[in-house]
């Protein structure tokens, strides 16, 4: 195996190598019963920007169980000026409580910035009428600190092939972290298009263009460390699922 893509990598690549084990026991189990242990691996975005200091990126997730209940690993995050900036992973137990929708609880850890996070996880993630993916969750950590993420996409095909996808992406926080360049109430939000190519389905290059800017005084500690509280990022990745 590649060393160096561990290195650079390092929690895809831990990721992808433990869903890969888990997606084994598909093959193994799924024909023996009708509630079948399986896995399923989604490299959501995985996508280098086209700018000077070329940030890549990713956010994969992937599950492990039955119909109703189901291990969901998480991870995303950024690796920019030869180390990774920003990155974070998820160990979830989800329970589907209703059509197309799960309930989830779990920890989160946030590895960069420096010092890392831990939170109790309590979510909800499927699909809402009119087709659009909702992914939100609320967060409590040590010291009261407290939080909660919400993100939304959806797809539009314009063929069978080329898909298009807008999507939104927003954080909010009970409190100040200086330590980590965290500030209270609306920290930050994002707004994402992506246009895919699929090859196959499971595989399926990309372009797009991100915006986000940041509130507040986590905007006034960006400022304060010579970084922009906004910014726009053409990119070109990869989707795929397995």
């Amino acid at each position: 195996m590649n060393t160096n893509l561990i290195n650079r990598y390092p929690f895809i690549a831990i990721v992808l190598l433990t869903l890969a084990i888990f997606s084994s026991v598909d093959t193994a189990f799924g024909a023996e019963t009708d509630d079948p242990l399986l896995a399923k691996v989604m490299i959501d975005e995985f996508e280098n920007s086209l700018s000077t200091d070329s940030t890549t990126s990713w956010g994969a997730q992937g599950w492990l169980g039955y119909d109703l209940n189901k291990l969901w690993i998480k991870t995303e995050g950024e690796y920019s000026g030869g180390e990774v900036v920003d990155a974070e992973i998820q160990a979830l137990y989800s329970r589907a409580i209703a059509p197309y929708w799960d309930l989830q609880m779990g920890l989160r850890r946030d590895l960069k910035p420096s010092p890392s996070r831990d939170w109790a996880v309590l979510g909800i993630q499927g699909l809402a009428p009119y087709f659009f993916e909702i992914d939100a969750a609320l967060y409590v950590g040590k010291e009261g600190r407290t939080a909660m993420s919400f993100s939304s996409e959806y797809e539009l095909l314009i063929t069978q092939k080329l898909i298009l996808t807008p999507e939104i992406e927003m954080n909010f926080y009970g409190q100040n972290d200086p330590e980590v360049g965290i500030g209270s109430g609306l920290s930050d939000f994002g707004a994402g298009l992506r246009l895919r190519y699929e090859i196959v389905r499971e595989f399926a290059p990309y372009i797009g263009v991100n915006w986000s800017k940041k509130f507040g005084n986590t905007a006034d500690y960006a400022r304060d460390e010579g970084e922009e509280d906004s910014e726009t990022q053409f990119v070109v990745g990869l989707r795929a699922w397995f």
